[in-house]
């Protein structure tokens, strides 16, 4: 030895002046492949990782060590190596032996470097696998041999596919478990097939493997001699890149203004697409304002161009006003700019997507309010199919309408992923409520009413009267006592300092409803009128009591879903039909029998009971004092 050491800096200029440093930057300059594993509960994903890790020989001396002990306290595989643990983290995953969140993985092979996110399988934790996914480029769906595609495959491969992947390794783990069968594989590669091809996804790689065990992982396994593919990690490595074409228009999403000092002033991102250059012209959006670019600066020196991928600051010749969220863009290629927008959303809160409800909508690193317009569907995540929806709860896949407090730079997520893909946060918890792709941005002008943003909201308005905005829908035949409770209601609530609105459905009748008659169409308009004026009237903070007769179970479950959760309270105001006969205050019953009447439906028949009321009130024997009784237990002013 001559007493060199083998590690040494840099010299003043920055060259390397040993091997290493050349390792080192070949190492960086191999291709980099981001991919999730993915699928549904204990299918091996955690094995699967740790197993590619340990073989691959992408382990620390300590983490061997490590990993050994870990396994002799902890592990699920009487004394060997549990690789689950590298990648299991969290001291509940391990205690329950299950993932919860993402856990990201990085490794590298002489061919390629790859970020691995290992994603949790429960329905519950489907807002972390949405995490991984997005920043992703390949996902390796796992599926357990013995139980075929579930339904967890199927929603996470959806989550995949709304997200922008469009290839997916179908790994078909523990073929240990089921003798190598070559039957089950190809039933499971073509049952997936089916499903990949119904959602768009164009390449599927099919690998049958045993990650405990490490058949088809690195080298191909003696016991599947049937399988001519190549095991995983070939498989991996051989991927092309996903690169954005060389054409793409040029984007620069605005992080931050980087002024060190007064006499320096540049705008910092990471170029999005496209290339920038020393003498382009570009323009700055929203403002639409035309800038000469001066410098390009890169980490640490000056560069005659930048591209897709490279962090940036950008000097202008020009004094320009430019924020953070503004997006810098070549001329003649600017995006659509939109308040308005339809998208793909997997929803992720607790608290269930209903139309009205505003949130904080944040592309990149643009953050505006929000408002949701309209749920246009529900997505089936077993058959694909569509319906209509009045809400989605936590972990639903649906299309929505969304409106912008101010315009945007939006773009399909189909064409440009930067600008087409967005996160809601709740106002409140600042949690992430969901994540979504835009369908189409809407410009102005396109034609379309859209609802106006506003800083109130109904949360505030609520307050400043001191209490909680509710809307009580009494439903029951007429002559049940419909009316009377609400009169009742309302002075109770009135004498308890409560603002309220009482919109009887025969009132209404007068004005809101005068052009309707009574056939069954005619009523389903009647009731969707009285639930929007209820809902705006909730909207301003009052207890909105609603008298109506609605006799359409659907009717009535449709307005609710206009409504958050807890703030429509069903009463169903029950009596027998000889008792509201008897009673016949307006002389309907008489007038039906008759003959008079070509519409008595909801009168003695075709009245759709509530199945599930908030409320249920007999008034065949029970006075008016104990059913508004009821109703204010239900409100919570009892």
């Amino acid at each position: 030895m001559d007493g060199t050491p083998a590690y040494r800096l840099p010299d003043d200029e920055g060259r390397p002046r040993h091997g290493a440093h050349r390792a080192l930057r070949h190492h960086e300059a191999l291709p980099l492949l981001r991919f999730i594993t993915c699928g549904s509960v204990d299918d091996g994903k955690s094995t699967l990782i740790g197993r590619l890790l340990h073989d691959s020989g992408s382990l620390a001396q300590d983490q061997r060590e490590a990993l050994a002990r870990d396994s002799a306290r902890l592990g699920t595989q009487g004394g060997a190596l549990d690789f689950a643990l590298l990648v299991d983290g969290l001291e509940a995953e391990r205690e329950q032996g299950i993932t919860i969140d993402v856990a990201y993985r990085y490794f590298g092979t002489a061919r390629r470097r790859f970020i691995v996110a290992d994603c949790p399988g429960h329905e519950q934790y489907t807002r972390n696998m949405a995490t991984g996914a997005s920043g992703a480029d390949l996902a390796v769906v796992l599926v357990d041999a013995r139980k075929g595609v579930l339904p967890q495959t199927r929603r996470h491969s959806r989550i995949v596919r709304l997200l922008g992947l469009k290839r997916v390794v179908l790994a078909v783990n523990k073929m240990d478990l089921v003798g190598w069968s070559e039957a089950r594989f190809r039933a499971i590669h073509d049952d997936y097939r089916a499903l990949a091809q119904a959602l768009g996804i164009e390449e599927v790689h099919a690998i049958p493997l045993s990650a405990l065990h490490g058949d088809n992982l690195l080298v191909a396994s003696e016991h599947s001699p049937w399988f001519t593919g190549q095991p995983l990690l070939p498989t991996l490595e051989a991927l092309p890149a996903l690169e954005p074409p060389a054409a793409a228009a040029f984007r620069l999403p605005v992080q931050w203004i980087n002024r060190p000092h007064q006499d320096f002033r540049g705008v910092a991102g990471t170029v999005a697409a496209g290339r920038v250059a020393v003498g382009d012209t570009v323009q700055v959006l929203p403002a639409g304002t035309r800038a000469t670019v001066a410098r390009v600066i890169g980490p640490g020196r000056e560069l005659a161009a930048a591209e897709a991928g490279q962090p940036v600051t950008l000097v202008f010749h020009e004094d320009l006003d430019v924020s953070r969220g503004d997006l810098v863009v070549a001329p003649g290629s600017a995006p659509v700019l939109a308040r308005r927008l339809r998208a793909d959303l997997v929803w992720l809160d607790e608290a269930p997507l209903v139309p009205g409800r505003r949130y904080l909508l944040r592309v990149g690193p643009k953050t505006v309010p929000a408002q949701v317009v309209a749920i246009e569907h529900q997505c089936d995540i077993h058959t694909g199919a569509t319906h209509a929806a009045g809400a989605l709860p936590l972990n639903a896949i649906g299309r929505v309408e969304l409106e912008l407090e101010e315009r945007l730079p939006l773009a399909r997520f189909e064409d440009e992923r930067a600008l087409g893909a967005f996160i809601l946060i709740d106002r409140a918890s600042h949690a992430t409520a969901g994540a979504g792709t835009v369908v189409e941005a809407i410009a102005e002008g396109s034609g379309r009413a859209y609802a106006q943003a506003f800083s109130l909201g109904p949360a505030e308005r609520a307050a400043a009267k001191g209490q909680q905005a509710r809307c009580l829908w009494l439903t029951g035949l007429s002559g049940a006592g419909k009316s009377t409770l609400a009169d009742a209601l309302e002075r109770h609530l009135a004498a308890r300092g409560r603002h309220t609105m009482l919109l009887d459905g025969d009132n209404t009748r007068t004005g809101l409803s005068k052009d309707l008659g009574f056939a069954p169409e005619d009523r389903r308009e009647h009731v969707r009128r009285l639930g929007e004026v209820a809902r705006l009237m909730v909207e301003a903070g009052l207890i909105v009591i609603v008298s109506a007769i609605s006799p359409y179970r659907a009717d009535r479950e449709a307005v609710r879903a206009r409504f958050a959760p807890g703030e429509f309270i069903e009463v169903f105001v029950d009596a027998s039909p000889e008792t509201c006969a008897a009673r016949d205050p307006k002389g309907l019953y008489a007038r039906a029998r008759a003959g008079e009447l070509g519409h008595a439906i909801g009168i003695g028949t075709g009245y759709e009971p509530p199945l599930a009321p908030e409320v249920h009130v007999s008034t065949d024997a029970t006075g008016v004092e104990v059913s508004v009784a009821a109703v204010l237990a239900a409100l919570g002013e009892d």
